[in-house]
C-alpha cells in the first residue's frame, strides 16, 4: 500500500457491476501549513492536495466530480491515456467544464502500466491549479513487489497574502493564486516542521514517488544515501538504465520514483535544494519544502 503522510486517507470507493467508484468534491478548504498558520485555498475532499486515488491496470473507473466552487473547473488525469472526451479540458476537447453546483462522471478503464500519476484542474488553470487542486492517482502494481515502504509527496507551493516578509505567525490567509513569487513551500500540503517524516526500518527496501503541478522545479536531494530512479512520468526505467543518484530534478508537471536500500540508520533530511523554498515565508530557520526519513527500530 502506498502511503501518503500529511493528507487525506487515499480515496475510497465502491464496485458495482465491475466498475469502481469514487467521488470528489471541488470545493474551498482551509489548509494549516504550519501550527496554526491556515491558508484559504481549494481542494479536493476538504484537503489540499486532495486524496491520493489507487487503481490497477484493467479497473474500470468512475470518478463524479462535483462542483462547490464559484467557477467552473474540470478534472485532468495527468498523464493516463483515456478517451478524448474524458480527458478534462473542455477548452480544446469534446469534454465539458463542470458548472458550480453540479456534477461530472468520469467514466474510462485503466490502460496505463502500474505507475505514479497526478489529476488536476485544467479549466482556469491559470487560478485554480495554484489555488491548490491537485493530487496524486497511482497505478498499483498487481504482481507482489520487494518493496517494503512505499511513499506518495505532491510538492506545491503558495504565495500567502498579507504575511510580512520575514514573519510567521498563526491566523488565516489568503493566497494569490497568479502571483509568481511563491513564499510557503511544502509536501503533501505541510510545511516544515510540520511535516510527517517517512518511517524506515533497516534492511527495508523503499519507494519514494514525487508529483508537481506547480510552477517552480524542484531538485529534491536525499542524504545519507543514494537512490535508483526507477521511473518517469509513470513509466518503469529498465534496470540496467537506471542511475545512480542522490539528488532528482522534479519539474513541474513530472511525476518520478526513486527507490532505495534503508542501510544508514539516523534521521536523514530529504529536501528541495533550491535555498528560498526550504525556508517559511524567507524566515532563517529550516523549514518549506523539507521533511526527513527516520529509521525506527524494528518489531
Amino acid at each position: 500500500m502506498v502511503i501518503t503522510p500529511d493528507i487525506n486517507e487515499n480515496l475510497g470507493y465502491v464496485v458495482k457491476n465491475g466498475v469502481k467508484y469514487f467521488e470528489l468534491i471541488a470545493q474551498p478548504v482551509k489548509r494549516e501549513i504550519l501550527p496554526g498558520l491556515y491558508i484559504n485555498a481549494w481542494g479536493y475532499n476538504g484537503s489540499t492536495p486532495g486524496p491520493t486515488i489507487m487503481v490497477y491496470p484493467g479497473d474500470y473507473v468512475n470518478i463524479r466530480v462535483y462542483n462547490q466552487l464559484p467557477q467552473p473547473t474540470s478534472v485532468h488525469w495527468h498523464g493516463l491515456d483515456i478517451p478524448n472526451n474524458m480527458d478534462g479540458v473542455p477548452e480544446i476537447e469534446p469534454t465539458p467544464k463542470i458548472a458550480p453546483g453540479c456534477y461530472f462522471d468520469y467514466r474510462f478503464k485503466i490502460t496505463n502500466p502500474p505507475g505514479t500519476h497526478m489529476y488536476h484542474s485544467h479549466y482556469y488553470t491559470v487560478c485554480q491549479d495554484q489555488m491548490g487542486l491537485v493530487g496524486g492517482l497511482i497505478i498499483l502494481n498487481p504482481e507482489k513487489e520487494n518493496i517494503q515502504k512505499d511513499y506518495f509527496i505532491m510538492l506545491s507551493e503558495y504565495s500567502v497574502k498579507t504575511l510580512p516578509m520575514f514573519v510567521v505567525k498563526s491566523g488565516l490567509y489568503d493566497i494569490n493564486p497568479f502571483s509568481m513569487d511563491s513564499n510557503f513551500f511544502s509536501m503533501n500540503g505541510r510545511c516544515f516542521p510540520y511535516t510527517t517524516p517517512l518511517q524506515v526500518k533497516k534492511g527495508d527496501n523503499v519507494r519514494i514517488r514525487f508529483g508537481n503541478i506547480g510552477i517552480n522545479n524542484h531538485p529534491i536531494h536525499f542524504h545519507g544515501h543514494q537512490f535508483f530512479v526507477t521511473a518517469s512520468d509513470g513509466n518503469t526505467i529498465a534496470p540496467e538504465n537506471r542511475l545512480l543518484k542522490n539528488t532528482i530534478l522534479v519539474a513541474s508537471g513530472e511525476t518520478w520514483d526513486i527507490e532505495f536500500y534503508a542501510n544508514n540508520l539516523g534521521k536523514w533530511p530529504l529536501h528541495c535544494h533550491l535555498t528560498h523554498h526550504v525556508s517559511n515565508n524567507m524566515t532563517l530557520p529550516l523549514g518549506g519544502m523539507t521533511t526527513s526519513v527516520n529509521y525506527i527500530e524494528c518489531d
